[in-house]
Parts: C-alpha cells; sequence; structure tokens
C-alpha cells in the first residue's frame, strides 16, 4: 500500500471515482444470461462499434486503476487526492434484473464497496447501489448500504427502463413510487448520487462518441429536471442529491425552465422557478473547462461544488485538482471545492470508519 500525504485539517476529497467488481459481473451474466445479453446488445446499439472497440481496450488498459488497490492509492498521491469517494462502475446497475437478483445484486455490491474501503479506511469511503427499477426494493437496499455497511450513501442513474421493452417500466426519478425512497434517504441523511448510465436517444448518438460526450450531460438535465419540477426537493429539502458532471446541461440553461415555469400550467409542479433549486443541490467539478467551472460556482454557489474526476476513466480527469485550480477561483472558493463542502456533507474517510464501527 502506497504512502499518503498527511491529511491536513481539511481533507481533498475526490466525491467520484469508480471501482469494477467482476465477481458481480459474473453473478449477473450467469444468473440472467437472456437479460444480461440484452443489456450488452442495447450498449453495442447505442455506442456504435467504433466506440466500443475504443472503450474496450480503455477498460483493458485501464483495468489495474479499477481494481487494485494499491495503484489507486499512488494514483490519488499523485493527484493530490487526500480522499476518495468510491462508487461502483455505472455498468454494474444492471436495472433489467428481476426483484430477486435486483436485491442480490445490491447487497453484493454494498458489501463489495464496504470491504474495498476497510483495505484503505483512511484514504476511502464508499457508495452503494439501489434497484431504480424496482422503487418498492430501494429503501431495503438503501438501509443494507447505509445501516449495514456503513456507506455514505448510494448512486442511481438518470431512469431505470427494461431494454426488451423500455415503456413498460420505465422509472423516472420524478415517479410517486420513488417518494418513501427519498424520505428514507433524507432521514438517513444518505448522499444520492446521480450518475447517467446510457440514454433513450440510443441509434443517434451512436457515432463520435455522442453516446457518452453527449447523452450524459443530457441525461443528467432531464433527470435533475424530473427531481426539481415534481417538487420532490420541495418535499424533502434536507435531500442531499449530488449530480456528476457537474449536472450537465442543466446548471447553466435554466431560464428556459424558468419561463416555463412562469407561463406553463404543467410546469408548476415545485413551488420556487427551477434555478433556485440549484442551491439545494450539489454537483461534483468534472465539466473540463475553466471557464464552465467558474460559470457552475456563479449559478450554484460554491458550497454547492465538490471535487470529482470519474477515475479512472478516459472521460474523466488525471489531474482533478488542477484543473479546479486552473479555474482561477478565489482561495475560499477552491478550498470550498477541493475539500470544505465534502467535509461539510460528512464525506470523509473517519466518516467511513466511524460509520462502519456504529453500524
Amino acid at each position: 500500500m502506497s504512502a499518503h500525504r498527511p491529511q491536513e485539517q481539511t481533507a481533498t476529497v475526490d466525491v467520484h471515482a469508480h471501482i469494477l467488481l467482476p465477481a458481480l459481473q459474473q453473478l449477473v451474466a450467469e444468473a440472467d444470461p437472456e437479460g444480461f445479453g440484452a443489456q450488452q446488445a442495447l450498449e453495442v446499439r447505442r455506442n456504435g462499434p467504433e466506440s466500443m472497440a475504443a472503450s474496450g481496450k480503455m477498460i483493458k488498459e485501464r483495468w489495474p486503476q479499477l481494481t487494485d488497490l494499491d495503484r489507486r492509492l499512488a494514483d490519488m498521491d499523485a493527484q493530490g487526492v487526500d480522499v476518495q469517494l468510491v462508487s461502483p462502475s455505472p455498468s454494474h446497475f444492471y436495472y433489467f434484473a428481476g426483484v430477486e437478483l435486483a436485491l442480490q445484486v445490491a447487497r453484493s455490491a454494498n458489501q463489495a464497496v464496504r470491504e474495498f474501503v476497510d483495505r484503505a479506511p483512511e484514504r476511502l469511503n464508499g457508495l452503494g447501489l439501489v434497484p431504480l427499477q424496482h422503487p418498492a426494493l430501494m429503501v431495503e437496499a438503501l438501509e443494507h448500504a447505509v445501516l449495514d455497511c456503513g456507506l455514505l450513501g448510494v448512486e442511481i442513474g438518470s431512469f431505470a427502463a427494461t431494454p426488451a421493452d423500455p415503456q413498460r417500466s420505465t422509472v423516472e426519478l420524478s415517479d410517486p413510487r420513488l417518494e418513501q425512497f427519498w424520505s428514507r434517504a433524507e432521514e438517513l441523511g444518505a448522499l444520492v448520487f446521480l450518475h447517467p448510465f446510457g440514454c433513450s436517444l440510443d441509434e443517434r448518438l451512436d457515432q463520435f462518441y455522442l453516446a457518452n460526450t453527449v447523452s450524459q450531460p443530457a441525461e443528467n438535465a432531464v433527470a435533475l429536471s424530473h427531481l426539481i419540477f415534481s417538487g420532490v426537493l420541495d418535499r424533502h429539502p434536507d435531500l442531499k442529491v449530488l449530480a456528476a458532471h457537474g449536472g450537465g446541461y442543466l446548471p447553466t440553461t435554466l431560464g428556459r425552465s424558468d419561463h416555463a415555469w412562469r407561463v406553463r400550467p404543467e410546469a408548476h409542479g415545485c413551488a420556487q422557478p427551477p434555478s433556485s433549486y440549484l442551491k439545494k443541490l450539489y454537483f461534483d467539478s468534472l465539466v473540463h473547462s475553466p471557464a464552465e467551472l467558474r460559470a457552475l460556482l456563479a449559478v450554484a454557489g460554491p458550497e454547492q461544488v465538490l471535487l470529482g474526476s470519474d477515475y479512472p476513466f478516459d472521460m474523466g480527469s488525471d489531474g482533478p485538482v488542477d484543473e479546479v485550480r486552473a479555474a482561477g477561483l478565489s482561495a475560499d472558493d477552491e478550498a470550498q471545492v477541493l475539500g470544505s463542502n465534502a467535509r461539510t456533507l460528512g464525506i470523509t474517510a473517519a466518516a467511513a470508519l466511524t460509520a462502519h464501527r456504529n453500524a
């Protein structure tokens, strides 16, 4: 295990970092080969052959970073990151899984993350999974992640649909069936990390890697809009939702949403103009542009943005701390993004260890 920098009073915390769980993938592939095969076929259709080939090569090259703890810690040292909040690769959502398998996936993922975190508790904290495709199971999986495994919360996608029949069972974040989940997450103080995987635009994005470069920010915008317009954030004011990729296209383009809220009755499901809810959401810093990062802080506030790298994927950042510093923020704003906001939310390695011991 590599050495690390002594933690300062406020540690530098990366809230967007992934691990791969090969045993979980094998479990799903063996338990539901038909569903697993359909999901793989959908990914090929959505991404196109050129992107699938490039992604396969990328994963092979970065396999040690996704699975090897020593390599991860060495990379964190090189980046100047004290603590990572690790979450499963979104490829592990497996939202096609039936009831029994879905709960098994969530429990297995939660326990695997816990075991990974326990190997370096002074450097790591973790998030688990819940089966978004089965709203009735989400509270049980959330409690397993937070109360049984001592994780800080869970990671969810932007929507859930069955590949064989996407319209039949689509679950959006505005779905009334999620109310118990939002309530319990609020009660527990659990972090809900919104990270899209896949896009309903499908083949329209199967060239030029649009399946990632356009779909991820678009899916963030759609999912956050469902949360805002449906009044979820009004009903659950203490809910902690962290959006990956800087919230995608939404935060800096809310003028049209505010206008719709004013003039369209069906867009008036939230109590305040949509832009006001940016102060109730959290965003990672992964926008790949100093100007866009400054714009995000301007509209959401410096207290709502946290350091994120998407480690170790190629669409992430190999130098997330440097990218934040390149934005030319004030010293106070920079300190908030790099660590103070994470500490305020309880995202620290010490919290991970304490929570687990007290579970």
